[in-house]
């Protein structure tokens, strides 16, 4: 098989930068306005601890609806190619998003407020179900085998920078009186996926497919089940994958459970908290294609346990730093832990999880495995929440909680092959050979 030429994975991983980083501006954004008012638009006749409970459960409930359109859209795209499935997940995230900024409140229709929150929460879960796996496939197919993590990285690093927009767009309205970000203030962000919306879709319509997808359909090789083909030779590695993407509880507890109990619990500054995630997130940006490019060199394996023991322990001193209210600390910790260290995961991940498959199923296998796992980090903040109290001051708890996951992530990882010398072509191929061998 002839290598990738220069531009074709350049372009392939620029491509996937773009497209998810308007796709998760949509996604984060819900997270941040649940963290900050939803508990009061939605759930006002809670108290406000139960009422923050709440929301944070709605930016849970699109952790649910990821699965499900793991399962159709990982179908689609390994029966029909990925660039149909990366057009259709930036297009219903965009139309979801937009339509949320556009709900009445609680006082103003009751208790259907809440229920179609829910229900478009759940639509963009369907979306981000297929959009990672989608991108990750795509690039991974375009680059050469000797820099795979480093090109898939890419996916990752629009992912951060879609939340660094996030978060951005709401400092200013997070500086807003309290009447004018609970009325109109929260919804502006939401609009403001319409542009993102009709950029995402130039981008990705002029996207060429990927050619291992192409020779596949060329050779009438495409399985016309290959949902049925992932679950017979490659189950293993799909339960593999959703035990290493628990590591996203990390992401969830920072972005979202941390911002809540800081401003809500703490009662610091939204626009410091909001602060600390933009800083982060930039670092990370940087961050992620350097690690992937180490992963290159030394394996994923050790990159990715290195981050995942990391987390581990500076999820404590997140934490602790916020109860005491030090921000010099907040922004230290903060940064290091989840633009740096927590980088040492995702700059490898895409990579990692995609190799583990051959082509006729990575896009299934990816999506259901990573979705399935993110289903728990989605759900991470409001268990959080729980653990911390009706007062939300007992961190500890949270903080063993995020470790107890990680060091599953850490088991999940160690017992895994290391794909970094294997030739893309045979990629994902053992499972299929050694299941022949023995019915021979």
């Amino acid at each position: 098989m002839s290598q990738p030429t220069t531009a074709q994975p350049r372009k392939a991983a620029l491509a996937a930068w773009i497209g998810s980083a308007l796709e998760y501006y949509d996604f984060f954004i819900y997270g941040t306005a649940a963290a900050l008012v939803f508990g009061r638009v939605f759930f006002p006749g809670s108290s406000a601890a139960t009422g923050t409970l709440l929301a944070l459960a709605t930016f849970g409930v699109g952790y649910i609806a990821r699965p499900i359109g793991a399962f159709v859209l990982g179908h689609v795209g390994d029966r029909f190619g990925r660039k149909r499935v990366l057009v259709l997940t930036v297009l219903l995230m965009g139309v979801c998003t937009f339509l949320i900024g556009c709900l009445p409140a609680y006082s103003t229709i009751g208790v259907a407020a809440p229920i179609l929150l829910v229900t478009l929460r759940l639509l963009q879960g369907f979306s981000a179900g297929g959009e990672q796996a989608g991108a990750n496939s795509m690039t991974l197919e375009h680059a050469p085998a000797h820099r795979r993590a480093y090109f898939t990285s890419f996916t990752l690093s629009g992912t951060q920078f879609g939340q660094i927009l996030a978060t951005a767009v709401f400092l200013p309205i997070a500086t807003l009186p309290e009447e004018a970000l609970l009325s109109w203030g929260w919804r502006v962000p939401f609009w403001a996926s319409s542009v993102v919306v009709v950029v995402a879709l130039l981008i990705r319509r002029s996207l060429d497919e990927t050619p291992v997808f192409t020779r596949e359909q060329q050779q009438n090789e495409v399985e016309k089940l290959p949902l049925a083909v992932l679950f017979r030779d490659h189950w293993r590695s799909v339960l593999r994958v959703v035990a290493c993407a628990t590591i996203a509880t990390v992401s969830t507890v920072f972005s979202v459970y941390a911002l809540s109990y800081a401003v809500n619990t703490e009662g610091l500054s939204r626009t410091a908290m909001l602060w600390v995630g933009v800083l982060a997130n930039a670092v990370a940006l940087a961050a992620l294609p350097f690690f992937g490019n180490l992963a290159d060199r030394v394996g994923r394996k050790p990159v990715f346990i290195a981050g995942s023991l990391g987390c581990a322990v500076l999820m404590f001193g997140y934490l602790a730093s916020i109860s005491t209210g030090n921000y010099v600390l907040i922004f230290v910790v903060g940064i290091v832990m989840f633009g740096f260290v927590h980088s040492a995961t995702g700059g490898v991940w895409p990579a990692f999880y995609g190799e583990m498959f051959p082509a006729r199923v990575r896009l299934s296998g990816t999506a259901i495995g990573t979705q399935i796992g993110f289903a728990v980090a989605g759900f991470a903040p409001s268990i959080s929440a729980a653990l911390a109290g009706e007062g939300g001051e007992n961190w500890v708890a949270v903080a063993i909680f995020v470790a107890a996951v990680c060091l599953l992530n850490v088991v999940a990882v160690g017992t895994g092959k290391d794909y970094v010398r294997t030739p893309t072509e045979q990629l994902g191929l053992e499972p299929v050979r050694a299941k022949a061998a023995v019915g021979a």
